[in-house]
């Protein structure tokens, strides 16, 4: 997994739903996930935002969000273009762009699982993954369809 895809994938999971845990409910945790990532926090509401539109254009059922933009910017030079960020929001959506311009975007993907809704990044080689375990949610999932197909039996 690249290292945009692996920082997209941690701060969609800075909400977990299965622990009832998020990063972003208070400016000491914010800024701990930042600070082990090097990056430069921006305030709470501002992070809250990406990670709400983010996750809606990921897959995760629609929420009240309104568009998000970025304060990163373009540099040009004798390397060729480069997206520049200057925050931790902005880094998170200038990878969010590199993913989407190298066709990676649809890999991202979110649980089903309403327990659990956990971001992954699907590495198989068809892009068909479904579940973030297959042995934890997946499992569950084809359990509980057994469970109702033998009911109606």
């Amino acid at each position: 997994m690249s290292t945009d895809a692996k920082l997209m994938v941690e701060f969609l999971n800075t909400l977990d739903v299965e622990h009832e845990t998020d990063t972003l409910d208070n400016e000491a945790s914010w800024h701990q996930w930042t600070a082990a990532r090097s990056l430069v926090p921006d305030p709470l509401p501002a992070a809250r935002s990406a990670r709400a539109a983010l996750r809606v254009a990921v897959g995760d059922p629609p929420a009240n969000t309104a568009p998000f933009t970025s304060p990163a910017r373009l540099e040009l030079g004798p390397a060729g273009a480069e997206l520049v960020a200057t925050s931790a929001v902005a880094e998170v959506l200038a990878a969010a762009a590199r993913l989407t311009v190298l066709g990676e975007w649809p890999r991202l993907k979110i649980c089903p699982a309403d327990d659990c809704r956990w971001a992954f990044y699907d590495q198989s080689r068809n892009r068909s993954r479904t579940w973030c375990s297959m042995r934890v949610c997946g499992n569950r999932e084809k359990a509980r369809a057994w469970r109702e197909r033998s009911a109606g039996q």
